[in-house]
């Protein structure tokens, strides 16, 4: 039987800067997704990228004395670095500058040409440089840019455009048809309202510049930025090439997670570029919202940007992802403040989960000389029922894609799994023999908890819940499996700490 599959995507990244807390909180969240996909038995594709066809990227590196590919490949190393520090599990990274890509935007432009959405004409309006996004009047606050609050220029220039406004019905239909295709459902009706306020066809090219892919029909013009950078969902599965297998296997996307101020082009734009080439759109769009500091927008000239890759050595890199996906909802926008990380952290992760495995491990070692015959997990376990309530909330949640709320819902065990031990006190039972099944019994419900949590949790904190499975005796087991095997213990031996408590004032954590 042919496995089922998911292909999950990020949007990919500018390089004219560093990876921030925010780029950061997109990759995790995808990459959570993807492993609980493999977990779940699904042939998994995970795509991540750099987006390096841009005139930011070309400035930054004019800056530095380098030519704009030489620049690209250095801040390609520095991505990658980041995203392995941060246990991101990609199959697969495209940049937009590998000749697979160039082979798959002229593809596809071609077909869309072919099919007769292409046409030639003159753009006079606004246009943002740090966006790379002509902008309409309408949508200036205080005549800004309301993401750069920078004045745009205005331009006039003869491009190609795309006939975007073709589309209007199509897209709609679209969205009715395939429930759930935009995510949440706040973005999608800001979506539908948009296409209903009429869409507006949109440039495709730009002339006099020479950093990017060359027009196939006119090479005095480049490839704009947007409809290059899209195209990476395909090219990096070999659309265009002469290889499709990849293509063939996991076109279309099941999910694109972006963040919600690029959802009009993955919303609108990108799916209206495929239904123009003929190409089936994606399954669905995820927008996620952004994260705070103190309640302020993270942002260069505020000072305030967070660097994951500091971050995760002050909070390793399981508990920076754990903390991430616990304290800001997905779908929401969030605000964090390092006092607040630093509480849970020590709360959640040291005292709770940390706790619960040290000390029933610590227990069974001294108590039972690190072994328990093996008996069956079953509706006669106290915590059998508190367990797979616990599971069922959190598979529905992680299917959503609320990892908050899937975190949640498995606490509920963790603190259970802790009030168990206060209730039966197996320091009290260990002092007679005649408790000695029953001290047995505690520590095999314990012991489960314990091996399913890190099979739970593995896609939030993969270094530790492997570590922990080890500690425990085994690993690379799924849910289902564990729960149907008998629960004992062979040879435990005294635990390493999986989350050291963080000693630091908060206040001092971020100091030079």
């Amino acid at each position: 039987m042919e496995r089922k599959r998911f292909y999950i995507t990020t949007a990919i990244d500018y390089v004219n800067q560093k990876p921030h807390l925010g780029t950061a909180y997109e990759k995790i969240g995808a990459d959570c997704m993807a492993r609980y996909m493999r977990l779940a038995g699904y042939d998994t594709r995970f795509l991540m990228g750099n987006d390096e066809h841009s005139t930011n990227v070309k400035r930054e590196a004019e800056k530095r004395g380098l030519a704009p590919l030489d620049y690209c490949r250095s801040m390609s190393d520095v991505f990658t670095g980041t995203w392995k520090s941060l246990g991101i599990s990609y199959d697969d990274f495209i940049h937009t500058t590998e000749e697979r890509h160039l082979k798959a935007v002229t593809a596809l432009f071609g077909k869309i040409h072919e099919n007769g959405y292409i046409y030639k004409g003159k753009y006079e309006g606004l246009y943002c440089e740090s966006c790379e996004e002509f902008i309409s009047e309408k949508d200036l606050v205080d005549g800004l840019c309301p993401r750069h609050k920078a004045p745009p220029k205005r331009i006039s220039e003869e491009n190609w455009f795309f006939a975007l406004s073709k589309f209007e019905d199509k897209l709609l239909d679209h969205i009715r048809s395939n429930p759930g295709f935009i995510r949440p459902k706040t973005r999608e009706n800001e979506i539908v309202s948009l296409i209903k306020g009429g869409l507006q066809d949109v440039s495709i090219s730009r002339a006099g510049v020479d950093w990017g892919i060359p027009l196939p029909i006119d090479p005095r013009h480049v490839v704009y930025v947007w409809f290059d950078a899209l195209t990476n969902y395909i090219s990096a599965l070999g659309y265009g090439g002469d290889d499709t297998e990849l293509f063939d296997r996991y076109w279309p996307a099941d999910c694109h997670v972006i963040g919600k101020d690029i959802t009009r082009f993955h919303c609108v734009i990108w799916p209206s570029m495929l239904m123009a080439a003929g190409v089936a759109p994606p399954r669905s769009v995820f927008a996620h919202g952004f994260i705070s500091l103190g309640g302020e927008k993270m942002s260069k000239s505020r000072g305030n940007i967070l660097d994951p890759d500091k971050m995760a050595g002050i909070f390793g890199a399981d508990g920076l992802r754990y903390l991430l996906l616990k304290e800001v909802p997905f779908d929401k926008d969030g605000d964090i403040s390092v006092e607040t990380l630093v509480a849970r952290y020590n709360s959640d992760l040291a005292n709770e989960l940390g706790n619960l495995f040290s000390r029933t491990v610590a227990m069974i070692v001294k108590y039972l000389g690190g072994t328990i015959e093996p008996a069956p997990f079953d509706s006669g376990c106290e915590l059998h029922g508190a367990l797979t309530e616990a599971l069922a909330g959190y598979r529905e949640s992680m299917e959503r894609m609320e990892f908050s709320r899937a975190l949640g819902s498995w606490w509920t065990i963790v603190q259970g799994a802790n009030r168990f031990i206060e209730e039966k006190a197996p320091w009290t039972l260990a002092k007679d023999e005649a408790n000695r099944e029953k001290l047995k019994a505690v520590f095999r419900e314990l012991l489960m908890v314990l091996r399913v949590s890190a099979a739970a949790l593995l896609p939030f904190m993969p270094g530790k819940m492997n570590d922990m499975a080890s500690q425990l005796g085994g690993g690379g087991t799924g849910i289902d499996e564990l729960l149907a095997a008998p629960s004992g213990a062979d040879g435990l031996r005294p635990p390493e700490p999986l989350f050291p408590r963080i000693q630091e004032k908060p206040e001092d954590i971020f100091k030079d």
